[in-house]
């Protein structure tokens, strides 16, 4: 319901609702023989416009039907009120209405029997200048068209712009955090290698003098080494915090491949204890991801993406379900088959299903 009234606040569809409106103000001049079955022609174009204007993506030959039904009504209020010159307008919003869901060279090809029709209707009336009329109706047709289809056009930019963002971000995000693992892994090397060795050897030299019988009772050979061993303890400590202080933040990558995206809404959840230091299994849970929210949002016409990130045992467990339904079935496209190949490169397992309720579900076991 809430995406049905943001489609009907939409410019071009507000537009064209006061277009119809001031339609129906025209139908007051004719004869009233000929009003109710006028009205009722509006009022069916009316009903198959905001169903083509408001109804969801998925319902696409519902779509065609109702763009099929307005081009007959459009003719049928031409034919029942040819003095009026109204139902031209109507082809007008057609031309609109035909570029936002087919590609414009139907729409041209449909263009040229609709406006023949609506000039064999003119010359049949006895109107004047039919040929005059279909033209010019023809241009303002061709106007309509051309502004949507540039309108839709910019819209399709701005998306992919969007997502390319997205999928920018995401991929800075993940290489900041290696890039901060790779010196946090150096810094710990080095302290190893270098201070804890250096240590080592202190700690071996004051324990050589604390045996000898002239420094053996010397109150400072023996804090020294005590010194030398609790500062080599924490050295160790501190190594193994940087070595565990190590993973990438998925939680924010993956926010940001949702970020620009109407729908679906991301529901992530990843475990505590799930840490991923592997740059290359990182970016495969951010694709796979990514290539989730485009198939629910273009073939399930989902809400919400839920996403889980587990660890489990030695292996990374990743389940991800929307809950919209699969309009034409599970099938394995392009997109499914480049997250097979990503599970593949990394060594991991792919398994899909359909859930109960008809929408996909991905299970995927990657290495941790």
């Amino acid at each position: 319901m809430d995406q049905a009234l943001k489609r009907l606040r939409e410019p071009m569809t507000l537009a064209g609702v006061f277009t119809l409106a001031a339609v129906s103000l025209g139908l007051r001049f004719l004869p009233a023989h000929l009003l109710l079955a006028a009205v009722a022609t509006l009022v069916a174009f009316a009903v198959a416009f905001l169903l083509l204007a408001i109804g969801p993506d998925a319902w696409r030959r519902t779509k065609l039907i109702a763009l099929a039904a307005m081009a007959a009504l459009a003719l049928l209020l031409a034919a029942l009120t040819p003095p009026l010159g109204v139902a031209q307008v109507l082809l007008v919003i057609w031309v609109a209405c035909a570029v936002s869901l087919l590609e414009p060279r139907w729409v041209v090809a449909a263009m040229l029997p609709l406006n023949t029709a609506f000039y064999l209707l003119m010359l049949q009336s006895g109107f004047g200048a039919p040929l005059t009329m279909t033209l010019i109706n023809l241009g303002f047709q061709s106007l309509a068209g051309l502004c949507v289809h540039y309108a839709r056009s910019a819209e399709e930019s701005r998306d992919r712009l969007a997502l390319v963002n997205a999928d920018l971000l995401a991929t800075r995000a993940l290489l900041a955090d290696s890039t901060r693992d790779a010196e946090r892994l150096r810094l710990a090397r080095e302290l190893h290698d270098v201070a804890g060795h250096k240590l080592t050897a202190m700690k071996l030299n004051l324990r050589a003098l604390a045996n000898d019988p002239a420094f053996a009772q010397r109150d400072e050979v023996k804090l020294a080494h005590q010194l030398s061993t609790e500062l080599l303890d924490d050295i160790r400590n501190v190594v193994q915090a940087l070595r565990d202080s190590r993973g990438l933040d998925l939680q924010t990558a993956l926010r940001a491949l949702a970020a620009p995206l109407p729908r679906p809404a991301l529901s992530l959840h990843i475990d505590e204890g799930v840490t991923v230091t592997d740059p290359a299994v990182a970016e495969t849970l951010a694709r796979i991801v990514q290539e989730s929210l485009t198939n629910a949002a273009r073939h399930a016409n989902a809400d919400t993406l839920f996403v889980t990130l587990e660890k489990d045992r030695d292996a990374l467990h990743l389940r991800i379900e929307d809950d919209g339904r699969l309009q034409a079935g599970m099938v394995e496209g392009n997109g499914l088959s480049g997250i097979r190949e990503r599970v593949a490169a990394v060594h991991g397992e792919l398994r899909l299903e359909a859930s109960p309720r008809g929408s996909l579900r991905l299970d995927v076991r990657l290495p941790a």
